[in-house]
């Protein structure tokens, strides 16, 4: 007696399509404000822990003289 395998049928594949915004840009001040406010944090992290570090040094300094 011999034996056929059926396959099964692979399931559909189910593309769902989403309409684009009409301006193309709507986007991207949202993307370039978070950016900066990024790029400001950093730069104002940077300019206190400079402001800090050089109170440190200059108080070291007086110190040992």
């Amino acid at each position: 007696m011999e034996t056929i395998a059926v396959q099964q049928p692979a399931p559909p594949i189910i593309v769902k399509i989403i309409e684009t915004p009409k301006d193309p840009t709507e986007g991207l001040a949202d993307v370039l404000i978070g950016a900066l406010g990024v790029t400001g944090v950093l730069f104002a992290g940077a300019v206190v822990m400079g402001l800090v570090m050089g109170a440190v040094l200059y108080w070291l300094r007086s110190r040992s003289a």
